[in-house]
């Protein structure tokens, strides 16, 4: 068994060196990229300022188009009384800011946090989440959203998504210059070498990204669960949650959230696009069963 702390400490260790490899595939990639069209240092340097530009961009925007592409509505105050208290109730517990509540009009029980930091954050549920929980499980799903506005998740995500972003460009760019190679090759007495290099950035460095980011996302999902049982003291109202929602997607037939796909699918609070994934290596989000069980087990 482990302790609410003892889990956080440990995913929050786990997603910061992940992070850190995340950024060192990303500034080798960028390296490699410029070095080899002969930019040099300088090139590398451009590089990275435009990239910080459009960082800035998406960082400052984003939220607001994922709220907008996910069909949220904010929700009425004096309808949505309760949800509105529950939520008041566990910022406080957090000590943040009280988010603004949307609401998804869709059948499939989920949630996702989202906003620039913990000043200008969100929380969206689906219809089909207020409408499957019952009061303590809801509390325990709100819990978890909390606790991603609370530990930073959002920006954390934010930054990953980013560099995945920027590495699927770069790649495309190198599959591109590695289909005209021939004519690279014959301008360049080591083209060969460097059309090898190439192709390992255009086929390898986005599925590494890929890779490192659905494996942050899962680890950023164990430290909030583990967060938002020890807000709630009670781990057993998020375990009742998951379990209703693990019902939902062995059901016949389970109804993916309509607006969510592959870039939003990892800051929702359980998998939105009922994608039954070969391996958990490329799923985003950790097993439903693997995250009841630590809770379970928690203390």
């Amino acid at each position: 068994m482990a302790s609410f702390f003892d889990e956080i400490a440990r995913n929050r260790a786990k997603s910061v060196l992940l992070m850190l490899l995340f950024g060192l595939l990303f500034a080798g990639v960028i390296y490699a990229f410029v070095i080899l069209l002969g930019g040099g240092v300088f090139g590398f340097l451009v590089g990275i300022v435009i990239i910080i530009v459009y960082a800035a961009f998406s960082y400052h925007l984003g939220y607001k188009m994922v709220l907008k592409f996910s069909g949220a509505k904010e929700a009425d105050k004096s309808q949505y009384s309760s949800l509105y208290n529950m939520i008041e109730g566990l910022s406080a517990a957090a000590a943040i800011p009280m988010p603004k509540v949307y609401i998804i009009q869709d059948p499939n029980p989920n949630a996702f946090a989202t906003g620039r930091n913990k000043k200008t954050s969100a929380i969206a549920v689906t219809s089909g989440l207020l409408s499957t929980m019952d009061r303590d499980e809801l509390t325990g799903v709100l819990a978890h959203e909390t606790s991603h506005i609370a530990n930073n998740d959002i920006q954390f995500m934010t930054i990953a998504v980013i560099f995945a972003g920027v590495i699927g460009l770069i790649a495309a760019y190198a599959r591109m210059m590695f289909f005209f190679g021939p004519s690279f090759r014959n301008n360049n007495e080591n083209g060969g070498i460097i059309l090898l290099i190439v192709l390992a950035i255009g086929l390898l460095a986005p599925l590494f990204a890929m890779l490192i980011r659905l494996s942050i996302s899962r680890k950023r999902e164990y430290m909030a669960d583990a967060n938002g049982a020890r807000m709630t003291r009670a781990p057993m109202f998020l375990a009742n949650a998951l379990k209703k929602i693990q019902a939902y997607q062995n059901s016949p037939k389970p109804s993916p959230v309509k607006h969510a796909n592959e870039v939003t699918a990892p800051m929702y609070f359980a998998n939105p696009l009922s994608v039954k994934s070969i391996s958990n290596l490329f799923s985003t989000h950790p097993p439903i069963e693997d995250r009841i069980k630590k809770l379970e087990e928690m203390y």
